[in-house]
């Protein structure tokens, strides 16, 4: 049994983080030779949390952050049983679109600064463009590629603009993106340097989007693609690799990214465990992971192998997603889950309980003490002892800790909480992810 001390001592814990931050180093530039070298090694980005401004307590957080992924499992869902299904029927492909972290970047020459929702689920990068034909609100300069010197319209006979799901050729490689939701993105393909914190990146394809509707993105100008298809910006960079870190979802310090070589971190963090990558030919921007077994405390759960399988006609399976807050597994593994942690916690289940979470347990009022089972994920090759914090969540002034999973129906998704202080590192060339428990705001 893992053993949380006592709820004071998850509070105190928190805040010894919060004081103790360090903010990532980032070297400054000394002009173009300094930007090559650090192209070479790659480059690191700082990420917040979309809610991260708003004065939210550690549970209004998460429920909004539920209430997001609940409409993102669902947008999942429906595009792969689109994809399933007479595909001549879908008149624009559908990715997934939104996210929960945002990055700081900038575009053009001069540059213009913007934030941009991170999204591993989808490939394109696209920003607001003038002249908007229909644009939502931003708080920064929409970009104005005439004002760019670096700014090229992207050719028609390009790699990038046949990559696109639907594009027409008329001035210069037009497309539509359209997402899970039904939002989407219209404009013109343009090609320009991205700086990304204080390294400059030349020759970024992007969607200059002149016509943009839909719920979902006002909390940035844009988005960034970090999907495995040509599109996203792992896959234009020379070393196709990136890796986040991303803290527990109560701090204040900001997560991170690391694409390029230094990716990987180094050996002094710890152990690394890595898993296969699963090609899902319907839906090929989607990071696919071989989930073989979950084990609570010393218990393996009797869940069947084809549960967590990726059928044929492109339904099921898990996939790995930072834009997903919880973890959602398939009906009968969650169902399986449940019973055995309402059996091995050895405390009362709350059902009153408004959290949002469908688990959840009421505190014992005469102790200081709680005991929470082990949580193991058997992935292929990497089996992934999560920290309790990663999994369950205490609330002492409603008096319930609660499991931070729920249940879906076909598609399973390892969400971001689960993945709290750990760099996660995909390796596009290698078709693997790995995982390196570590502390994200030492990074």
């Amino acid at each position: 049994m893992a053993l949380l001390h006592s709820l004071s001592c998850v509070l105190f814990s928190a805040l010894v983080i919060v004081i103790s931050c360090v903010s990532p180093a980032v070297a400054t530039s000394r002009g173009a030779l300094g930007d090559l070298d650090k192209l070479r090694n790659g480059f690191r980005v700082t990420l917040r949390h979309v809610d991260s401004s708003k004065n939210l307590t550690k549970w209004e957080r998460m429920q909004r952050g539920i209430k997001r992924g609940n409409y993102r499992l669902q947008r999942l869902n429906a595009m792969v049983l689109a994809a399933s299904t007479d595909s001549a029927a879908v008149q624009a492909p559908i990715v997934a679109g939104n996210g929960e972290f945002l990055m700081d970047l900038s575009i053009g020459t001069p540059p213009t600064s913007y934030s941009a929702i991170l999204d591993t689920g989808s490939d394109l990068i696209w920003t607001q463009c003038k002249p908007c034909t229909q644009c939502f609100d931003q708080s920064t300069p929409i970009f104005d590629p005439e004002k760019s010197s670096t700014f090229s319209k992207l050719s028609c006979s390009s790699d990038l603009c046949s990559a696109l799901p639907q594009s027409t050729c008329s001035d210069g490689c037009e497309y539509l993106y359209t997402y899970g939701d039904y939002s989407s993105t219209q404009g013109v393909m343009g090609i320009d340097t991205f700086t990304f914190e204080k390294v400059s990146v030349p020759k970024i394809g992007f969607g200059c989007g002149e016509d943009n509707e839909g719920d979902g993105f006002s909390q940035g100008a844009g988005l960034v693609g970090l999907g495995r298809g040509p599109l996203s910006l792992v896959s234009q960079l020379k070393e196709p690799k990136f890796s986040y870190c991303l803290t527990s979802i109560d701090e204040t310090q900001k997560s991170l990214l690391m694409m390029g070589s230094i990716a990987s971190g180094n050996e002094s963090l710890g152990t690394m465990k890595t898993t296969p990558l699963i090609h899902n030919p319907s839906q090929p921007s989607f990071y696919y992971l071989s989930l073989q077994g979950i084990t609570v405390g010393s218990t393996p759960l009797p869940i069947k192998k084809s549960t967590f399988a990726l059928e044929d006609d492109g339904t099921g399976g898990v996939i790995i997603d930072s834009g997903t807050t919880i973890t959602y597994l398939e009906q009968a593994a969650y169902d399986a889950l449940k019973k055995e942690f309402i059996s091995q916690m050895g405390l009362s289940v709350d059902s009153s309980s408004s959290t949002g979470l469908d688990l959840c347990f009421s505190l014992p009022s005469d102790s200081t003490q709680v005991e929470v089972p082990k949580l193991i994920f058997h992935f292929e090759g990497a089996d992934l002892d999560l920290p309790p914090e990663n999994y369950m969540i205490a609330d002492s002034s409603s008096g319930v800790i609660c499991l931070a999973m729920g249940s879906s129906s076909g598609m399973s998704i390892f969400g971001n909480v689960q993945q709290q202080n750990m760099l996660v590192v995909h390796d596009l060339n290698k078709e693997t992810v790995s995982f390196i428990q570590t502390q994200c705001q030492n990074l």
